[in-house]
């Protein structure tokens, strides 16, 4: 009946686990998107440091983690493992409700667990500088930190709307050093573009990307870092799913279903990858991922060859994706926002080994303060999607009358987000189902890949 599951720090995993060995049938090729070929190594040197480009085509199921990289993550890893007791009794489930608490990183989120390698591999590499984006702040915060932590000069391009409802995670960023730009702006040819067309553009993820490559690919002394998606970063994120399993295994649990929220694939890639070669095994878990109605990439987006970005300057990949088009509405304030998803997580959906189930920013709502109420801990609104999903298992598994292990990553706090809160309280927060129509267009433009 223990409430906190802890590790002592030299347990902390020394690889990675690297899921593409393990994955149902081939992998589809990166496309470059100007030839529309796939992509070489020698392609992506102007972004990503060959240690990343390495990771990113390995083969290889464990890839040791630096020791440089593990001594940081001692300052909050491993993270603990908490058994929701009061939910449970709250709820009057016969469920184990378990989270993985990913805030106690000093950038209050997962995102740390890639930053900081990442961060490492670039000061390896030679890079001087790094150029990313982020969407709610999470990222941009984490890899503002990661940078100060090697010695990186950092700049952030923040999608407007966040910029706007988010100034604590910008003043994070400026905290650790960071330079924090308003996206779209006018530092680039793609920002530009884009207020050329909308002056009022609220910004999107699609854009700030464009931006930060372009940023990236015209200055020698700097590289690109992406905060989720790709498959090194759902293999730096695998650290929590391994933490877990061991975790559970000291009190004797397995979980049947692993939930995590989802918006490029990053939390839900660390909490569920270590658990799909046992489901490949014959083990009967199931892995659920939880994403916003507003940006509802997984279950009403198309699985198809897109780019990565709104300006097409990045690698076209194979994924669930609503069109590179896609603007999120202003109004949804859980984050999520990306218009596609990893390409690892889309090809395990496209397989039937996850599932993906769409809810409505006022129910996640609901259920964070719900949690909150009962566990102490105030989610942020990204991890409101997972709190949700995990409530929804227990009440279904209280109207059968059946035991179940419920285990979800609670990816971050959400003390620098309480205007979100503040919105919910006050009623000014609406729930959006994406219109088909808007969807439709926006898939109009895809590209044409023919391999």
């Amino acid at each position: 009946m223990e409430t906190k599951i802890l590790l002592p720090e030299d347990r902390i995993p020394k690889q990675w686990y690297n899921i593409i060995p393990d994955m149902p049938g081939p992998l589809s090729p990166v496309i470059h998107p100007g030839t529309l070929q796939p992509v070489t190594p020698d392609d992506l040197l102007p972004l990503f440091p060959m240690g990343l480009i390495e990771q990113e085509v390995s083969s290889q199921r464990w890839i040791d983690i630096p020791d440089e990289v593990r001594e940081i993550y001692r300052l909050w890893r491993p993270a603990p493992l908490f058994r929701a007791h009061r939910l449970e009794r709250a709820l009057g489930t016969p469920a184990k409700i378990y989270y993985k608490y990913e805030g106690g990183s000093p950038a209050g989120s997962h995102k740390p667990n890639t930053a900081v390698p990442q961060a490492y591999y670039n000061k390896v590499g030679g890079t001087k500088r790094i150029a990313t984006e982020t969407g709610a702040g999470q990222w941009g915060s984490s890899m503002a930190l990661a940078c100060q932590m090697f010695g990186l000069e950092c700049t952030v391009y923040m999608v407007k709307i966040s910029f706007s409802q988010k100034p604590y995670r910008k003043s994070m960023m400026q905290l650790w050093g960071a330079e924090v730009i308003a996206s779209p702006s006018n530092r680039t040819n793609a920002g530009r573009g884009i207020l050329a067309q909308d002056p009022a553009s609220n910004g999107s993820l699609g854009i700030a990307i464009s931006e930060a490559v372009e940023d990236a690919a015209t200055r020698e002394d700097t590289r690109y870092a992406l905060g989720s998606v790709l498959n090194h970063v759902c293999m730096h994120q695998t650290i929590i799913g391994l933490e877990a399993k061991e975790q559970l295994a000291l009190v004797g649990d397995y979980p049947d279903v692993v939930i995590g929220c989802h918006g490029g694939g990053s939390n839900f890639a660390g909490i569920a990858f270590p658990f799909v070669a046992d489901k490949a095994a014959g083990k009967p878990v199931r892995l659920l991922a939880m994403e916003p109605t507003s940006c509802p990439t997984l279950t009403k987006g198309v699985y198809a060859f897109d780019y990565g970005d709104t300006a097409k300057m990045a690698p076209i990949a194979r994924m669930f994706t609503l069109g590179h088009d896609f603007m999120p509405p202003g109004i949804h304030a859980g984050g999520l926002r990306y218009h596609g998803a990893s390409p690892l997580v889309s090809q395990l959906v496209h397989a039937g080994v996850v599932e993906a189930r769409a809810v409505a920013q006022t129910g996640c709502f609901e259920a964070a303060v719900q949690f909150s109420r009962c566990e102490g801990i105030i989610p942020a609104p990204e991890s409101s999607h997972a709190i949700r999903g995990a409530i929804d298992e227990a009440l279904q598994a209280k109207a059968e009358g059946q035991e179940r292990v419920i285990l979800f990553n609670l990816s971050g706090h959400g003390h620098v987000d309480m205007a979100a809160y503040d919105a919910y309280f006050s009623g000014h927060l609406e729930d959006f189902a994406y219109p088909e129509a808007a969807i439709k267009e926006s898939l109009a433009h895809l590209p044409k890949v023919s391999l």
